[in-house]
């Protein structure tokens, strides 16, 4: 329950600070790459709860994941570019390693149980 919810208040933080960036920092592009990968490990995260198929499911958290180390990476970027402290990146990049873990253990866990038989 805690990952459901926890999605949701990573991507709204995530859209505040493409906010700040674009519109204190005055950076567009790296806050929009940001933006994109931060706001898609949530949305393909809610695709998953749709899928049609266990391979569906596996899929579209595979996504998320990967959504989290693009995330990390621009995250670390902004932070070495002093667009961002590390004071303002660290509680973002500790909620987005969290995000990373629980995925992990999700698909870990996914792709060892066995899907039922077709009926």
């Amino acid at each position: 329950m805690y990952y459901w919810k926890s999605r949701w208040l990573f991507a709204a933080r995530i859209v505040k600070v493409y906010r700040y960036l674009s519109e204190q920092q005055h950076e567009t592009v790296l806050s929009q790459q940001l933006l994109r990968s931060g706001t898609s490990i949530g949305a393909n995260a809610n695709e998953a709860v749709y899928a049609v198929s266990k391979a569906d499911f596996i899929s579209k958290l595979h996504i998320s994941l990967k959504e989290t180390a693009e995330t990390e990476y621009w995250l670390r970027l902004l932070t070495l570019s002093q667009y961002l402290t590390a004071a303002e990146s660290q509680s973002l990049l500790t909620d987005c390693l969290e995000l990373k873990r629980i995925l992990i253990a999700i698909l870990k866990t996914s792709k060892s149980t066995s899907e039922p038989p077709a009926t």
